[in-house]
């Protein structure tokens, strides 16, 4: 069994880290569109960095929020659904955390997420598929794994990541229309500046390629430990098993509201029946079989 307290102390550290290299590209992307196109890298560089705090401190506070918005998910109370609520407040205390607010979003597949800065302020969204076709003991196992990412810091990291990729990706694509519009600063002919000017287009193309690899590159451990976790604070590993299975076997694979930049966010990869070799090759979920091997052998 895993170090809980050590994947939480990662985790927490991976998420400041996760920051300090996205500022990096960021300022790195200002300083190449700086001298390339204004002359001056120094104020592409300090531009840039000021975008990259106002946004690292927006996703920090409001990036919960924002995928909650886009995802349009739906608040709800212990009037409308008194067994989710009670379901999420018992694991909740049972993992030693406040409870999350609770969502749903209107879609008939089955799938789940956690988000959130912190185990202060989190929230969990099922989606109205999981709340009708899941039973009582599956439904709890689905959200035992939402409270193990609370619990875990893994909502932080997979927040940042979705906010700050859209970042980098809406840089590099002005940098590109810039190209289109009017290329580098015409006054220099010198090889420098074309040797720049190509810098620069490969960092606008390259930049939101790294980006999405840093996500697919989010350990699929934390997928397995929150299974883990899960299965410990409900004691019944075959209820997330069962969910899991239901799962794949879901005739409505597709979660409506979800994009590339928030599926990792989900118990299952909500844009799975996307099929494709570069799909499978960076899939940001581990095989949902392993998984059910996993929890069928605790």
């Amino acid at each position: 069994m895993a170090d809980f307290y050590e994947e939480i102390s990662k985790n927490k550290l991976k998420s400041y880290a996760l920051m300090v290299f996205f500022s990096l590209l960021i300022i790195v992307l200002g300083y190449v569109f700086g001298e390339v196109f204004l002359g001056d890298y120094m104020f592409g560089m300090v531009f840039a960095f000021i975008i990259a705090i106002i946004y690292s401190l927006i996703a920090y506070h409001s990036g919960s929020n924002m995928i909650l918005s886009l995802s349009h998910a739906k608040p709800v109370t212990k009037k409308d659904d008194p067994f989710y609520w009670n379901t999420v407040e018992g694991l909740s205390i049972a993992a030693g955390i406040p409870m999350p607010k609770i969502y749903m979003i209107q879609e008939e597949s089955i799938n789940a997420f956690a988000t959130g800065k912190d185990p202060e302020h989190s929230a969990v969204c099922i989606t109205s598929g999981a709340r009708k076709r899941l039973n009582r003991a599956e439904l709890e196992g689905v959200l035992a794994h939402e409270i193990s990412h609370i619990k875990n810091y893994d909502i932080r990291f997979m927040m940042l990541v979705t906010v700050m990729i859209g970042i980098v990706a809406l840089l590099s694509d002005f940098m590109l229309r810039s190209f289109l519009w009017g290329g580098g600063r015409r006054d220099s002919k010198s090889g420098g500046n074309v040797i720049l000017i190509v810098v620069a287009l490969a960092m606008a193309i390259l930049a939101p390629i790294i980006a999405q690899m840093i996500r697919f590159a989010i350990s699929r451990k934390r997928e397995f430990l929150a299974d883990a976790s899960g299965a410990k604070l409900t004691r019944y590993p075959k209820g997330l098993a069962d969910a899991l299975r239901k799962i794949k076997n879901d005739h409505d694979k597709v979660v409506d509201t979800a994009n590339k930049a928030t599926a990792h966010l989900y118990i299952e990869n909500p844009l799975r029946n996307l099929k494709g070799g570069l799909n499978r090759m960076f899939s940001t979920h581990p095989p949902i079989d392993e998984r059910i091997k996993a929890l069928e052998s605790m």
